[in-house]
């Protein structure tokens, strides 16, 4: 499954606040864009109908957690974005990345030991 960006910052809120109040979430997600309450509703009602969100109506006021871990969402993302623009090379990928943005001899060495110990 491909997340937007806005499905990622309401996953993001959930994450770090692990299951909120809808008006926590408001409060929170207010700060960087701006969103009223009846967006995030929408935006939270969405994601649960899509299986993204769960929502507790057991207690009150509800609590609204992912569904899903940031790890996983991040692996799949990863995936995604690694077959469609890199056509599966991560090589290319790392490649293109060290072609944009030097990096510090520390990094040089951990990716060096990263790349040994995957035996590569």
């Amino acid at each position: 499954m491909k997340l937007s960006e806005r499905e990622w910052t309401v996953l993001n809120a959930l994450w770090e606040t692990d299951g909120a109040e809808l008006g926590v979430l408001v409060n929170k997600l207010f700060e960087t864009t701006g969103w009223s309450r009846n967006t995030v509703l929408t935006y939270l009602t969405r994601m649960k109908t899509k299986g993204l969100v769960s929502i507790n109506k057991d207690t009150y006021p509800h609590i609204y957690r992912a569904t899903l871990n940031r790890e996983s969402c991040r692996q799949k993302e990863r995936q995604n974005f690694l077959r469609s623009v890199y056509s599966g090379s991560a090589g290319d990928l790392i490649a293109a990345f060290l072609k944009e943005e030097p990096i510090s001899p520390e990094e040089r060495e951990r990716l060096r030991a990263l790349l040994d110990d995957m035996e590569v």
